[in-house]
């Protein structure tokens, strides 16, 4: 009999990493980006998933992203990756995703095809496993259902 992994019974280990200016969440921009802090956010997702072990990286510096991912990308279960700005501009970190074993999805809370033209092209995107935008820090939790569950 094959046993099904649930939610209970499956240990990860999960990464975060978050680009430029995402460490002013809560005080940037609420009106596109809302009034929590990542940090607080982070706690609370913890709590939701406590069978998960989580790691968080925050960094307005290209290399130092770059270089997490690879510390993290072969050895993490998943990494979620909100790289900001860079997301447009960063054929650097769209190679680093592409060097890594870890799977990465990229996140961004506001809906970037909702915002200036610039922001419709993802660099990273075709490394990725996939996308979630728009959903506001909900879309963290998404990835986090979607490494656990499949």
């Amino acid at each position: 009999m094959t046993r099904k992994k649930t939610f209970e019974t499956f240990n990860m280990h999960i990464v975060i990493i978050n680009g430029p200016n995402l460490n002013l969440l809560g005080k940037r921009e609420p009106g596109i980006y809302g009034s929590e802090s990542f940090e607080d956010y982070f706690a609370s997702l913890q709590k939701q998933y406590p069978a998960v072990q989580f790691s968080y990286f925050q960094s307005n510096v290209e290399g130092e992203i770059i270089n997490f991912l690879h510390e993290q990308g072969f050895s993490a279960d998943g990494i979620l990756l909100n790289a900001g700005a860079y997301t447009h501009t960063s054929v650097a970190i769209r190679d680093a995703i592409a060097a890594i074993k870890t799977p990465v999805i990229e996140v961004h809370i506001s809906n970037v095809y909702a915002r200036e033209e610039f922001r419709h092209t993802s660099l990273i995107a075709p490394k990725c496993v996939g996308t979630i935008c728009g959903l506001g820090m909900k879309g963290y939790a998404l990835g986090v259902e979607y490494f656990i569950r499949g």
